[in-house]
């Protein structure tokens, strides 16, 4: 008998072989009421009670609900409360300011949204016809109540709608479906050893690729989830510490707050020989890496995906062969992409891109067809990042074909910095590329040719006024000239080249 596959499957397994499991720490701390600790059998009642407080709003099967909030255990619930009985789950990137926030919930047509108390002004602006502020008055849950079952549950339908910004100035729709998620979750599981016996620590954000792929997996083999707020390194080494944290999914600027914290710890750093750090996107510098497997004594695991491929691409893991290296050789060989995860085939075209395909790409672009249909051509993902495979079968991320600089484990579209920028009155032409930065991986760089007496200070302030703090530029530099070719398109490899030169890739 065919069985279809739903995330809320995740869920029940570990309701069902772990109930009275603690499943998620949650600590009080702001900006939302802590719900505490709970159990899985808590968790999937909290689910159930969300799901019911949706049917009393009247949201049907494939309704979408956003989401705006920081790491907590009421976002974790609501990846099985939302999409378990039906719905589509909007998570939206907190950082975002109003105008962008407003765009996606327009998009993607969210009939409800929930957000932190602390966004709450965001929240009252939007036009949407439900509101809910997590943690206050309990709105977000009809305790005790049982939802109405999904009546016709099918892998085939959207569970997610992931928004990331790319080749055009506005931020794209990934739509994944329950089966999308389904074959990741237990992809990675298989690929990163995880298990019951795992305490995964949320140090990205949920809306993240790699934030909103793990809850899936580590609820699934009833691992516990400690919840993590903000990025601090401190806070990082004392929750491994208190809890036995184990695993966690890293952006560059987590490592590089985790060697702090790392620098001034009282005492033997905790988690040594326990604890692997799952690192996403181009690989650190080989030094970077050398600095967690000496000072860390933390395992480095590297992969490679992206939001359209939810997200899964490519694995890298010490493998026994590298043992008797030492850290420098185990580092260089961890410093790239990885051997491709199974199911998934990986390959490079002639111009040098990376294409991908296996069953756990993306559905296709919300209410975007030829946007799908573009990277989706000759029936396979299209990555939009350039690179080769080494003569162990491994993929080495060399460059990135498309206009995206990836700064802090964030995805910022140039060409949306580019629009902001070229709004103001001073501002003749602009280019916007990533260089390198040992903290954030990449540093998102101005490139101006002023009209007449303006500051670089002045520039991101105007920037600040339509884009999240993480898009702006942090560095302006003014010029003569912007290299272009006959025809006018700017040569960004060009203008890349000076901040890039010794570096073998011009990614980072």
């Amino acid at each position: 008998m065919y069985y279809p596959l739903t995330v809320r499957d995740f869920l029940d397994r570990a309701e069902t072989v772990y109930p009275d499991r603690v499943g998620v720490v949650d600590e009080p701390d702001q900006p939302a009421p802590s719900l505490g600790s709970l159990t899985y059998r808590e968790i999937a009642a909290n689910a159930r009670a969300q799901a019911a407080k949706l049917d009393a709003l009247g949201v049907p099967v494939g309704g979408r609900v956003a989401v705006v909030s920081q790491n907590s255990a009421r976002l974790l619930t609501s990846f099985f409360g939302v999409s378990g009985w039906g719905r589509v789950l909007v998570p939206v990137n907190f950082r975002l300011s109003l105008p962008e926030i407003e765009y996606i919930v327009g998009h993607s047509g969210a009939e409800v949204v929930y957000a932190d108390p602390a966004l709450k002004d965001k929240l009252d602006a939007l036009d949407v016809p439900h509101k809910l502020v997590l943690g206050e008055d309990d709105d977000l849950y009809l305790p005790g109540a049982e939802p109405r079952p999904w009546a016709e549950p099918n892998e085939a339908a959207t569970a997610t709608i992931n928004y990331t910004s790319g080749t055009t100035a506005r931020p794209k729709g990934v739509q994944l479906t329950h089966r999308n998620l389904w074959l990741n979750a237990t992809v990675f599981g298989l690929h990163m050893g995880i298990g019951d016996r795992d305490v995964y620590l949320h140090t990205l954000p949920m809306f993240h690729a790699n934030g909103w792929g793990m809850p899936y997996a580590m609820t699934g083999v009833g691992a516990q989830h400690v919840v993590l707020r903000q990025v601090d390194g401190t806070e990082i080494l004392r929750r491994v510490e208190e809890y036995g944290v184990t695993a966690m999914c890293a952006a560059p600027a987590v490592v590089s707050a985790a060697l702090e914290g790392a620098a001034s710890w009282d005492g033997e750093v905790p988690g040594r020989d326990r604890v692997r750090i799952i690192v996403a996107g181009a690989p650190p510098p080989t030094r970077t890496i050398e600095r967690v497997l000496d000072e860390l004594g933390w395992e480095f695991c590297q992969i490679y995906g992206l939001t359209e491929t939810s997200p899964l691409v490519t694995s890298n893991r010490m493998r026994a062969e590298w043992d008797d290296l030492s850290a420098h050789e185990r580092a260089q060989r961890l410093g790239r992409a990885g051997a491709p995860a199974l199911g998934v085939r990986v390959s490079v075209d002639a111009e040098g891109e990376v294409l991908t395909s296996s069953n756990h790409n993306l559905d296709g672009y919300w209410e975007q067809p030829d946007e799908t249909a573009r990277v989706q051509a000759g029936g396979t993902f299209h990555t939009g990042d350039g690179g080769y495979l080494d003569d162990d079968g491994y993929l080495v991320i060399s460059d990135r074909k498309k206009d995206v600089i990836i700064s802090g484990g964030e995805n910022v579209s140039s060409i949306e910095v580019e629009d902001a920028l070229m709004s103001h009155p001073k501002v003749k032409e602009v280019a916007v590329i990533g260089i390198p930065d040992d903290k954030w991986g990449e540093l998102v760089t101005a490139l101006v040719v002023p009209d007449g007496e303006v500051t670089a200070e002045e520039l991101i302030a105007h920037c600040r006024t339509n884009l999240a703090g993480y898009k702006c530029p942090k560095r302006v530099d003014f010029v003569d000239e912007l290299a272009r070719t006959a025809t006018g398109k700017l040569q960004k490899f060009k203008l890349r080249q000076p901040y890039w030169e010794g570096r073998e890739r011009q990614v980072n």
